[in-house]
């Protein structure tokens, strides 16, 4: 069982979380999500989960009756926790992101008590300096579960409808709106640039600001304002039909090395991807070989120039990244990692 809090939400955390539900799914569990509309006491009793799958934070526990986990604890199920960074260095101001977990002595108490979780675990690499002291305070130990890919729904598919020389899907964060200015928008001068996602204008942050106010209280009306704009499958029609997909993470990811889900979606559909800089890529792919990633502003003009051109070779590379993505990050992987924790 899947604890998702804000079903409705447009933004990245829709298509994670459908990932580890088609790969339950398809590796032949039984899966549901568990959501504010349900009645939590009878929705645990039926289901009777082996895991419940939770987070840290004021909308998980708003919508979480800790009382009812511990009876289900009781008789078995045990709980996988997708924990916040102990010392954040995300913005107080991110609404929706959660602040630093060492800074909550309710939360700190709740996890030393072992009244809560089983497994502690995020995407921050082992050694990670935002999780040091984490398991010193707690006493559980902090497991480190990549992103991934959801391999059902990603592999190489043409449409003419979303064919162009550039894409990029995501939302136009405020860490982001700098290199756009810089590194993206003077593409459009040469290329035929696609640019597909969230708060891309004034209006839809404000929206998208509304609408997240809604999924904290439940509102009918405003938990769903904005729909998304793309169905989950045409995620791989993009990839898969443009000449070069580019891929841009924060700042803060960039310094700590987070490698986002776009990374590892790009990839599984086959299509080429031209990333930025963040130092762990090369630890799982081989840059011109697998990925490409620019380390300065001219690299990455010159190789998004240079792959527009050179058709068979991005070919080649997008395929390799897929083949590396398959065998080693996919969310079936994930689960299996998981599983054997």
């Amino acid at each position: 069982m899947f604890h998702l809090p804000a079903p409705h939400t447009i933004y990245a955390g829709r298509t994670i979380v459908n990932g580890y539900k088609h790969a339950f799914e398809d590796l032949g569990h039984s899966f549901r999500f568990l959501t504010p509309d349900d009645d939590q006491k009878r929705t645990f009793e039926e289901f009777q989960p082996d895991i419940f799958f939770t987070g840290i934070g004021p909308l998980t526990f708003r919508y979480l009756d800790l009382e009812i986990l511990a009876k289900a604890k009781k008789k078995g199920t045990r709980v996988f926790v997708n924990t916040p960074f102990w010392h954040s260095p995300l913005s107080k101001s991110r609404i929706n992101e959660v602040p630093s977990l060492s800074q909550n002595k309710e939360w700190i108490e709740l996890i030393k008590s072992g009244k809560f979780g089983d497994l502690y675990y995020n995407i921050c690499e082992q050694g990670d300096d935002r999780m040091s002291g984490f398991e010193e305070t707690t006493g559980y130990k902090h497991q480190t579960v990549l992103l991934a890919a959801d391999k059902t729904l990603l592999y190489p598919e043409f449409d003419q409808k979303f064919h162009a020389d550039i894409s990029y899907i995501g939302t136009y964060l405020p860490d982001k709106r700098k290199f756009f200015k810089e590194y993206v928008f003077p593409l459009k001068d040469s290329y035929s640039v696609k640019l597909y996602g969230q708060d891309w204008t004034f209006w839809e942050r404000q929206l998208g600001f509304v609408q997240k106010v809604g999924q904290y209280f439940n509102l009918p009306m405003l938990r769903s304002l904005q729909k998304p704009k793309l169905l989950l499958e045409d995620e791989r029609k993009i990839y898969s039909s443009s000449k070069v997909c580019i891929n841009i993470h924060e700042e803060y990811q960039k310094r700590y090395g987070d490698i986002n889900e776009r990374t590892f979606k790009i990839l599984c559909a086959g299509g080429l991807e031209v990333v930025d800089n963040v130092p762990t890529l090369n630890k799982y792919f081989e840059d011109g070989k697998q990925i490409v990633i620019a380390k300065s502003k001219s690299e990455w003009f010159e190789r998004i120039e240079y792959f527009i051109s050179h058709p068979d070779e991005a070919k080649r590379i997008g395929e390799a990244g897929r083949k590396r993505v398959l065998e080693k990050h996919t969310y079936h992987q994930r689960v299996a990692q998981l599983l054997g924790l």
